[in-house]
């Protein structure tokens, strides 16, 4: 069911000639773009019309209006099942727990006396947070994007969510209810690509009670039309990133449970058929073992042919056969899988020294289950090898850095002469002028 490829017995080779040899989905965002752009241009120039008619042809649906209204909100609170709020309340609780030790104090340095810099950290303005809608429904990603906004002290935020022609329009009730559970009252039912450009121009127009304002950012996971819609805005607005299909990684030694191994190859495999489950392990027993656990499990799920089959079949899954656990730290390095599990035996310390992953799930019993809703931890992870050198979804992403300088005089002549040393060294006169005049033309130790 799961391909193999054996790396055993040969010196792994360096960097990109690694990563070519790992399997990957294809996801083509570039050439999606020829597609979304219309699209958003669309939404540009007619607004709300527009998202009304991309509604009909993509969804299925006919709206009246695209925002949703409070009653919508509240109802859909009230019908929640008593269980899935309990369960989205203790989410919410323990995602800000973590996220709320994220939040950044300004710090002021003093470079010499009466000099000083000092960086203050200020929220985005506003927020436009998308939640997917399509194969499945999830309520957890609203959580995962609200939270850190709101604990970051982002001042407004609007959500979109498709239309479901199943509840008249509306986003699915799961999702509404989880917005009403953090105080999210700004909610719209549009999906794809026009979600984000409604985001990104805003659709305000005279006499439109649902004209959406732009945002400043916009994040949340979606499809490629969604991933190259916000390529197509990078400059325009801020992104979190460009999510590809979802991956787990599972670096496994002959102390892995196949049972678990194969529950959680299986668990991000009913995502998407372009989901990716890769094993890496230098245990031959292991593999075997877990290619023994998948086929009965699989039959006693749901999603197998739409989805679990064709991922775990896919180009993008694999067993990664290495000769050691030095060897598959360097295989998930090169990998950068969005999320990774270490089920070795002294899994902290191998935790410890992988360089790149969205986010690790370190022994037995920290599965990426965990992670998508109960953890703590954010779900909105970077995907496609971005780990290398991006990170998931925090207060971080949504704060802004800004460094305050404060010089006296007497600390500004102090350098005043390198100053413009440097701006004469790069040709640049105006810069030292600028500094010259202040002393009269005449610097202090020139």
């Amino acid at each position: 069911m799961i391909s193999r490829i054996d790396l055993r017995g040969d010196l792994l080779p360096e960097g990109g000639a690694l990563r070519d040899l790992l399997p990957r989905a294809d996801f083509d965002v570039a050439a999606a773009l020829d597609k979304v752009r219309p699209i958003c241009e669309d939404v540009h120039h007619r607004g709300t019309a527009a998202l009304i008619d991309y509604a009909e042809k993509f969804d299925g649906v006919r709206l009246e209006r695209v925002r949703v209204p409070a009653a919508a909100l509240a109802d859909a609170l009230e019908r929640l099942d008593p269980t899935v709020r309990a369960a989205l309340e203790e989410s919410i609780r323990r995602a800000r727990l973590v996220h709320r030790a994220q939040r950044r104090a300004p710090h002021t340095t003093e470079v010499v006396p009466g000099g000083t810099v000092t960086e203050k950290w200020v929220p985005v303005d506003r927020v436009g947070l998308y939640a997917p809608g399509g194969r499945s429904v999830y309520p957890s990603s609203v959580i995962m994007n609200a939270v850190p906004a709101q604990e970051a002290g982002v001042p407004s935020m609007a959500l979109a969510s498709p239309p479901q022609a199943d509840f008249d329009g509306l986003p699915h009730p799961t999702i509404l209810a989880a917005c009403a559970l953090l105080g999210i009252d700004e909610v719209y039912a549009v999906g794809g690509a026009q979600a984000v450009a409604m985001f990104a121009y805003g659709t305000e127009r005279p006499g439109d009670p649902d004209g959406c304002a732009p945002a400043t950012m916009v994040t949340g996971p979606g499809n490629i039309w969604v991933a190259a819609a916000k390529r197509y805005f990078t400059g325009k607005i801020g992104i979190d990133a460009e999510a590809g299909p979802t991956e787990i990684a599972i670096l496994a030694d002959s102390t892995a449970d196949p049972a678990h191994v194969a529950a959680d190859l299986i668990s991000q495999a009913e995502h998407d058929p372009l989901a990716a489950a890769v094993l890496v392990t230098d245990s031959v027993d292991l593999a075997d073992a877990v290619d023994k656990e998948l086929a009965p499990q699989v039959a006693a799920t749901k999603h197998i042919d739409d989805r679990i089959i064709p991922a775990l079949k896919g180009r993008q899954s694999a067993t990664v056969l290495v000769d050691g656990i030095d060897e598959g730290l360097k295989v998930v390095d090169a990998y950068g899988a969005e999320h990774l599990e270490i089920q070795t035996a002294d899994a902290p310390t191998v935790a410890e020294r992988v360089r790149n992953a969205g986010a690790i799930f370190v022994g037995p019993y920290a599965p990426v289950s965990l992670g998508d809703y109960c953890a703590g931890s954010n779900h909105v992870l970077p995907t496609g090898g971005c780990a290398c050198h991006s990170s998931g979804l925090s207060v971080q992403s949504f704060l802004r850095g800004i460094h305050i300088v404060d010089y006296t005089r007497d600390a500004l002549a102090d350098v005043a002469h390198h100053v413009v040393t440097l701006a004469e060294a790069e040709d640049l006169p105006a810069h030292g002028a600028a500094i010259k005049a202040r002393f009269g033309w005449k610097v202090p130790g020139q």
